[in-house]
C-alpha cells in the first residue's frame, strides 16, 4: 500500500501547468476538443495552432471561433488537457479607443451595450459597394465563394499600434497566402476618412504594403455608405479636434458570405489572424 501511495504521489507531482493565451479556431464538442492559435509557452512550445482536449463538454460553453481566450494547459504524463478557460475581453486602456467609447455613449446612451446592433457570428453580411484605389466600384457580392478579410483604417492615422498595425497584419496575410490571394482570399481595407482618403491617396498608401489591387482593395465612398458598413461590425468613429477617434475591428467573412470572425482591438497577432483565415479557407 505504501508503494502504491508513493507512486500516486509521484504521478501527481509530475503534472505541469502552463498559462496559455490564444485565439479559438475551431470547436468540436463531440470530441471534447478545440483548436487554438496560441502564443509561445516559454520553455514548452513555440507559437502554433494546435488542438486541446477538455475533460467536460461544459468547459466549451460560450466559446466561439475567433474568441481570444486564456486557459491553463495541464500536462500529466502521456496526456494533457485545458482547464480554466476564460474569454479574454478586449478593453483598451489607450486614450483613443477610450475617447471613442465615451463619445459613443454621449451620442447614444443605448450604446452602453457594445454588442448592440452589430452582426453576430454566422449571420449573413449585407452587400455593399465602395470605390477602390484604382477608382473602380467594388462590391462585397463579387467575392462570393471566397474568404474576405476586412479591416478599417485611415491613411493619416499617426499611431503605430492602430491603423498601421492592422494594415501590417494584412500585409503579412498577403505574403503568407501569396499563392491563394484573389483565388481564395481577398483583403478589403475600408477608410473611414473618405473626405481625405480618395483613390489616389489610397493607391499611394497601398503601395507602402506592395498591395496588389486585384486582391487587396483599399476602399472609400460617401460618408453614409462607409458608416453603413461600419455599423454592421460595431465600429465607431468621430471627428474630434482635427483628428479621428475610432474603435478597432478586423473581420473575416466566410465563403458563404456569413460573418466568421470579428476581432476587436489590436491584441491578436498576424499569425493568429492568418491561422484563422487558413481554417476558414479550408471550409467549403
Amino acid at each position: 500500500m505504501a508503494i502504491i501511495l508513493t507512486l500516486a504521489c509521484l504521478c501527481f507531482a509530475a503534472a505541469k501547468r502552463y498559462p496559455v493565451t490564444g485565439v479559438i479556431l475551431k470547436i468540436d464538442r463531440a470530441h471534447l476538443t478545440f483548436v487554438a492559435s496560441c502564443a509561445a509557452i516559454p520553455g514548452y512550445m513555440e507559437a502554433m495552432a494546435m488542438p486541446f482536449t477538455v475533460r467536460e463538454e461544459k468547459a466549451l460553453d460560450g466559446l466561439e471561433p475567433s474568441m481570444p481566450v486564456e486557459f491553463t494547459l495541464v500536462v500529466d504524463g502521456d496526456h494533457s488537457y485545458a482547464e480554466g478557460i476564460r474569454i479574454h475581453r478586449y478593453e483598451s486602456m489607450e486614450q483613443e479607443p477610450l475617447r471613442a467609447r465615451r463619445l459613443q455613449l454621449l451620442a447614444d446612451p443605448a450604446a452602453a451595450d457594445p454588442g448592440a446592433g452589430k452582426l453576430t457570428l454566422g449571420q449573413p453580411v449585407a452587400d455593399f459597394a465602395l470605390i477602390d484605389q484604382t477608382g473602380q466600384r467594388v462590391a462585397l457580392s463579387q467575392f462570393a465563394g471566397k474568404v474576405v478579410a476586412l479591416t478599417f483604417i485611415y491613411t493619416s492615422c499617426p499611431l503605430p499600434d492602430y491603423c498601421f498595425r492592422l494594415s501590417n497584419n494584412f500585409g503579412r496575410l498577403s505574403k503568407r497566402f501569396a499563392d491563394r490571394m484573389g483565388r481564395d482570399l481577398v483583403l478589403l481595407s475600408i477608410s473611414f476618412d473618405p473626405v481625405h482618403d480618395q483613390p489616389k491617396v489610397l493607391a499611394k498608401y497601398g503601395a507602402t504594403w506592395k498591395a496588389d489591387p486585384k486582391s487587396w482593395h483599399f476602399l472609400t465612398g460617401s460618408l453614409p455608405d462607409v458608416k453603413a458598413v461600419c455599423r454592421q461590425f460595431g465600429l465607431n468613429f468621430w471627428q474630434e479636434e482635427g483628428s479621428l477617434t475610432h474603435t478597432l475591428h478586423t473581420v473575416v467573412i466566410g465563403r458563404q458570405g456569413k460573418l466568421a470572425a470579428n476581432f476587436e482591438g489590436n491584441e491578436f497577432t498576424a499569425e493568429q489572424l492568418g491561422d484563422f483565415v487558413e481554417v476558414e479557407m479550408g471550409r467549403r
